[in-house]
């Protein structure tokens, strides 16, 4: 536990479980991680308003009944692999179902990688100082061969997160501990709502260029069209389960997603290492998640197959980082 000025970060429990605390006293917001359920920061609170869905009443309910809420981290592929293999390194790697460590669609494609509900992580460094308050959470990934049989790259995770001025930073690293290059397809899947007004008077600004075109398994193709949805998007009538691409910066040089209520707005600021977006907000549900990543859906095999050159990759020994920002405003 420690205080600083106007900030806190401390250990303590909800409902039987750890938890991580950091607190922003002078902006009056709260956010509330969860290392052993797949380090998720669950819970972010301005002014009491709270911005993240979770899709139980409690922290012993959604462990029981696991779903996805608050900021899930997805690794080692975020969203889809399209079929039971995936190529890195021009090496064709098999899935193994029988480790009962995969997540599926309704189409029965592996899902969201393997580390969504993962008790695995150990808060690291929790400390405040006078200019904000953080947790570091690692998994070391080498450890565990159930991990290592579905992606054999030996690695290290550490994810920071940081409350400041308000704004939450998250931070990932990885740090290749083998002897060949590791591709990065990880992302995040944060679900966002807004108290001020009913999701049909919602409106979101999707900052691309480009817009990906998905087959009827949610793949891309490879294949992108300039973008063709209004800016601002109404969600009255309208549901969302896109990618896009070819971010657009705004003056300042950023890349801000953002829904906008009454009053309320919340922006997602994309670090340059997550070229590519995915929105979601399906119809009768009172969220929408912008999803920062580092590859395409697919990208392992959009890469090998030449439809897409964006893959990024780790050299041995090296380390890849990059921060998203949860930035609310009007609360």
């Amino acid at each position: 536990m420690t205080f600083a000025a106007n900030y806190q970060a401390q250990t303590s429990q909800q409902d039987g479980i750890d938890i991580v605390r950091l607190t922003d006293t002078a902006h009056h917001t709260e956010v509330l991680i969860v290392p052993s359920f797949g380090n998720n920061a669950y819970s972010m609170k301005v002014n009491g308003h709270e911005i993240l869905y979770l899709p139980a009443r409690s922290l012993t309910d959604w462990k029981a009944k696991p779903d996805f809420g608050g900021v899930p981290f997805l690794w080692p592929w975020a969203n889809r692999v399209d079929g039971m293999a995936y190529w890195a390194n021009g090496k064709k790697y098999l899935l193994n179902p029988d480790l009962g460590n995969l997540r599926y669609d309704p189409n029965q494609l592996p899902i969201h990688g393997l580390l969504a509900y993962s008790d695995l992580w150990h808060a690291s460094d929790i400390k405040a100082d006078a200019h904000s308050a953080h947790v570091t959470s690692q998994l070391d990934f080498w450890k565990y061969p159930d991990l290592m049989a579905q992606f054999p790259f030996p690695h290290t995770l550490r994810v920071t997160y940081r409350l400041h001025d308000g704004i939450l930073d998250v931070t990932t690293n990885i740090q290749n501990a083998g002897m060949s290059p590791m591709p990065v397809a990880l992302g995040f899947h944060p679900y966002f709502q807004l108290d001020d007004s009913p999701r049909d008077q919602w409106t979101a600004h999707l900052a691309a260029h480009q817009h990906l075109v998905l087959n009827d398994k949610l793949i891309p193709t490879g294949e992108m069209k300039p973008m063709d949805l209004p800016d601002p998007y109404p969600l009255a009538g309208h549901q969302l389960d896109d990618g896009f691409t070819d971010l657009v910066k705004d003056s300042t040089g950023n890349v801000d997603f953002w829904v906008h209520g009454k009053n309320q707005q919340i922006t997602v600021r994309y670090g340059p290492k997550f070229p590519v977006a995915v929105a979601y907000a399906p119809p009768g549900k009172s969220f929408i998640c912008f999803e920062p990543m580092a590859s395409l859906t697919d990208g392992y095999n959009l890469a090998h197959d030449g439809k897409w050159n964006g893959l990024q990759s780790i050299p041995p020994g090296a380390t890849w980082e990059e921060t998203f920002q949860i930035r609310p405003s009007g609360f």
